[in-house]
């Protein structure tokens, strides 16, 4: 039998302190010219990953100035962050143990500092992953132009409270499994990282196996190694496009669904082989992502169709000048896309680095479908803790040591 807990408004939750729940900035108080080099992260809807808790990366930054005009719209470690528009439902939780000591919101963003007296900050999070909860905050949502949840929708929201011990206690539940995704996943990048140096080492200085006897040669993109050439995107791959497939005709499956952001979802039935290369044309225009199980490509993206080695068009993509068109759509052209110059290195060259970008990326999916079967079986799990349906008060789990 599930337990009675009490209702409560989210209102009643925050923490007492002033702008503890508020929205992002409004109209033109933070707009791209405020955005500098290095200084106080942005969050946006990039850093609310469906994967994981949070996105420590893709950040834009503001000066500390800036940050300080925004006082209202600064979050921090341990804030939840709520999207107010655009992908409705998208949560996270600020890391206890960020670098920064703060970040600014978006225009997007909602953001809630708890009060940890009456809520753990790490429930609320899965609280509000609970699909049951996202949907029924989505309903609702203002219809009214372009639809989004506003503060007070948030600020009224009624949620079944379970004791505080009990939270504790599917919060660490729950975190053991995004634990070992952050972990897989921060393996992945160092992964990457290899397979993109490895790239730059061979194609961008030239400095692949036995490269010292062969003479270099003037090109359109300057010296090159004798045997290679250059031509245009045109002439070695096609940019297809992908098809709509909304969030409502979506069916419950394992394929991932592919925007100009990377995975936006998952469907039952996939439209492209993989592996595959998504390359970003309206949103992130020019964004390049890999995957290497078949996927859905959405009407926001291309689809790479290459005899190329895949691997090497990925990197060579990323280091690409795709533009924002300045149509009355703007987006990612394909005349211009494919008016770019690409280097096409001899074949003994390209086939040395697909075997040992391979074997990288082997590795990659390795860690990858460990991430998808440990989301599985967490977003198996979610719903039954969070409804009380699993029950552990008589569990012995310690408690976070972030949050005690």
């Amino acid at each position: 039998m599930k337990p009675e807990w009490p209702l409560v408004s989210i209102i009643d939750l925050q923490a007492p302190q002033k702008w503890a729940l508020n929205g992002g900035p409004f109209g033109s108080k933070l707009v791209t010219r405020d955005y500098v080099p290095f200084g106080v992260p942005v969050i946006r809807g990039i850093n609310l990953p469906i994967d994981s808790r949070f996105h420590m990366d893709d950040f834009v930054y503001v000066s500390e100035e800036k940050a300080d005009e925004l006082l209202p719209n600064n979050a921090h470690p341990g804030d939840v962050i709520f999207t107010q528009r655009g992908t409705l439902g998208q949560v996270g939780i600020v890391p206890f143990n960020s670098p920064f000591k703060r970040f600014v919101i978006s225009q997007s963003q909602m953001k809630m500092t708890v009060d940890i007296t009456k809520i753990n900050p790490f429930w609320l999070f899965y609280a509000f992953r609970n699909p049951l909860t996202q949907q029924a905050l989505i309903n609702r949502a203002s219809s009214s132009g372009v639809p989004h949840i506003n503060l007070e929708t948030l600020r009224q929201f009624i949620i079944a409270l379970p004791p505080y011990p009990i939270q504790q206690k599917i919060s660490a539940i729950l975190s053991a499994y995004d634990d070992l995704i952050e972990n897989n996943l921060r393996r992945i990048k160092i992964l990457e990282e290899m397979a993109q140096l490895l790239y730059r080492e061979w194609f961008v200085k030239f400095c692949f196996p036995r490269h010292e006897n062969v003479p270099m040669v003037d090109s359109p993109l300057g010296k090159i190694p004798e045997g290679w050439r250059v031509t245009d995107l045109k002439n070695a791959m096609e940019l297809c496009y992908g098809k709509s497939l909304r969030e409502e005709d979506r069916a419950k499956g394992e394929v991932p669904v592919y925007g100009s952001s990377g995975i936006v979802g998952y469907h039952n039935e996939a439209t492209v082989r993989g592996p595959g290369i998504i390359v970003g044309r309206k949103g992130n225009v020019g964004s390049v992502h890999w995957s290497e199980s078949d996927f859905c490509p959405i009407d926001t993206v291309y689809y790479v169709k290459t005899a190329l080695p895949l691997t090497y068009v990925f990197y060579n993509l990323q280091g690409q000048n795709f533009i924002n068109s300045d149509a009355a759509v703007p987006g990612l052209s394909r005349k211009q896309a494919y008016a770019l110059a690409l280097l096409i290195p001899a074949q003994s060259v390209l086939s040395e680095f697909d075997r040992q970008a391979e074997l990288i990326f082997s590795l990659i999916s390795i860690f990858s479908q460990k991430n998808a079967l440990i989301r599985r079986t967490r977003d198996l799990l979610l719903p039954k803790l969070i409804s009380g349906e699993l029950d552990v008060s008589e569990m012995d789990i310690k408690a976070r040591e972030d949050l005690g």
